[in-house]
């Protein structure tokens, strides 16, 4: 029987094949001989702050390669990163967690080893709920197909996938058997045919039809299809939150953000009113309806996600949503004329005022003018996210867990991001309280030489939440932010309070390209974004 060097090499080389160039992580005892065949092998090891956000950022990877890894130890390392998988999991992206374990001979008498919780088998039913496959690399006989296997998972399903390597198994043989048939998913022809053929005749009878874009075009790569789609039927296109930047927002027919009261209020006009409204890859969540003051009528809806599609109550099974975008765009015709597509104006904002206190529209305003094709805006979650919906950012350029909504994304993600694509430079939008949970690893970005900017919204405390409720437990330290170049090492730090301070800042984070910028941009905590603005006047309340 043909055998492997090792189990552990060929994991690493099965990630390298698949485009795993770099392994986030923290290395622990269950897990150091692995990390030594990494330092063996051509990935690089990006070591973080935290377990967590090794897992962030390895989400961040995933979001520009496709995959991506991270490598813990057992028990008070892999349960560290349970909150960064969850995330990934809600908002499908293939992250795989790579656990060591205590090896097989040291759990034959159920000793009590340190880092234990329970049962051996209790970390990898936890993952189990949180990952679409999973392995426990025990059996080097059956190890490299579990691998095979785990990794082709991720793939298919964009999930994360989750591998325990016991510490006596890294460098054990693996023997070579036929791999487990993993048979891709495909579309049903004949469905998939009435399916295209019922919408091309409701296409064609529509006067006014919208398309709505959203996270699952990203995840199946799907843009340059959707693009093509929009280009061809010449049809208003808005995308949902999580869907953001699914087409570069400067298309003739882009039409914004579609996120019920907290949108564009261009996008809600045009598909409120449609006569026909196609989501493709859309997932019916809170966050992407505007806390459910979306309003779409089910009788004029075409809806294609998770391998179905409905067409007002008809349901295809097993239709897959890259062979229906295609199908349609191989057999489109123009369905209405073009240039009747409205834009809304971008209001021509003089800037810097003299004097002027930074409002938080008007800082939105201005980092529009200052994305290039380059930058990718990496957005945390809270206020900062909502005023993200007005930024008009190019195609593919726009990454947050919107969905999941893990406060302390953003700074960790983007070193994963920057490490994918080092040709990007990310923008991170970050709050002052997200900030304080995971911004250590920028020590991380900045050893490494990156060179994101990092805009602090500075409202002295947990913003979104004062909308919900307010009370002292939303009031957190304050941090000189710009004076953490002193703590992390090679950091460009800026304060700014007034407009030309942030015109100052802005101009100086800029012209850094060989490390991180921060700006500490000070905003009042009674400033919510325009988003945040609209969804109050809908419900005439606070949220």
């Amino acid at each position: 029987m043909p055998h492997y060097s090792s189990i552990g090499h060929y994991l690493l080389t099965r990630l390298y094949d698949n485009g795993v160039h770099h392994l986030f992580g923290v290395p622990g005892d269950y897990i150091l001989r692995f990390y030594q065949q990494i330092y063996d092998s051509p990935i690089r090891h990006i070591g973080t702050t935290r377990e967590d956000t090794a897992a962030f950022a390895a989400d961040g990877y995933a979001r520009c390669r496709g995959l991506s890894a991270v490598a813990v130890t057992y028990g008070v390392g892999a349960l560290n990163v349970v909150n960064p998988i969850a995330g990934a999991y809600a908002e499908s992206s293939p992250v795989v967690i790579i656990s060591g374990a205590p090896g097989v001979n040291e759990q034959r008498d159920d000793p009590l080893l340190h880092h234990r919780f329970g049962p051996f088998r209790f970390q990898r039913e936890i993952f189990e709920r949180i990952t679409c496959a999973s392995a426990v690399l025990d059996d080097p006989y059956t190890a490299l197909r579990q691998i095979d296997r785990v990794l082709a998972a991720a793939r298919e399903y964009s999930k994360p996938v989750y591998i325990e390597i016991p510490r006596d198994r890294v460098e054990t043989e693996g023997f070579s058997m036929p791999p487990e048939s993993f048979v891709a998913s495909g579309s049903d022809t004949a469905s998939l045919q009435e399916a295209v053929e019922e919408t091309l005749q409701l296409l064609s009878a529509a006067t006014t039809p919208v398309l709505i874009a959203g996270v699952e075009i990203h995840r199946r790569g799907l843009q340059q299809k959707l693009r093509e789609l929009v280009d061809l039927g010449q049809l208003p296109l808005a995308a949902t939150l999580t869907g953001k930047s699914v087409i570069d927002e400067h298309h003739p027919y882009y039409l914004g953000i579609y996120e019920g009261a907290m949108g564009s209020v261009l996008a809600r006009a045009r598909v409120e009113q449609a006569d026909l409204v196609m989501l493709l890859g859309v997932t019916l969540n809170d966050v992407d309806s505007g806390i459910y003051t979306a309003k779409i009528d089910a009788n004029r809806m075409i809806r294609a996600s998770l391998g179905e599609i409905y067409i007002h109550h008809h349901r295809y099974p097993r239709v897959l949503l890259a062979d229906y975008v295609a199908a349609l765009r191989d057999r489109l015709t123009p369905s209405i004329e073009p240039g009747l597509i409205p834009q809304a104006a971008d209001e021509e904002l003089a800037f810097p005022l003299s004097g002027q206190p930074i409002k938080l529209s008007r800082l939105i305003s201005r980092l529009n003018r200052l994305l290039t094709p380059e930058m990718v805006v990496v957005s945390d979650t809270g206020d900062c996210l909502f005023a993200a919906i007005d930024l008009k950012v190019h195609e593919s350029n726009f990454i947050a867990n919107a969905f999941y909504t893990s406060m302390g994304f953003a700074v960790p993600a983007a070193l994963g991001v920057q490490a994918a694509c080092p040709e990007r430079r990310a923008l991170i939008l970050v709050g002052d309280g997200a900030f304080q949970m995971t911004g250590t690893e920028l020590s991380t970005i900045a050893r490494l030489g990156l060179n994101p900017i990092v805009v602090v919204f500075n409202n002295r405390g947990y913003s979104t939440e004062r909308f919900i409720l307010d009370g002292p437990f939303n009031d957190i330290s304050l941090w000189r932010f710009e004076r953490l170049g002193e703590v992390f090492g090679p950091l460009a730090g800026f304060e700014a309070g007034v407009e030309e301070e942030l015109e100052a800042a802005l101009a100086g984070a800029l012209a850094v390209r060989d490390r991180p910028s921060i700006i500490n941009v000070h905003l009042e905590p009674g400033d919510p974004s325009p988003g945040m603005r609209r969804l109050a006047e809908h419900l005439g309340n606070k949220i």
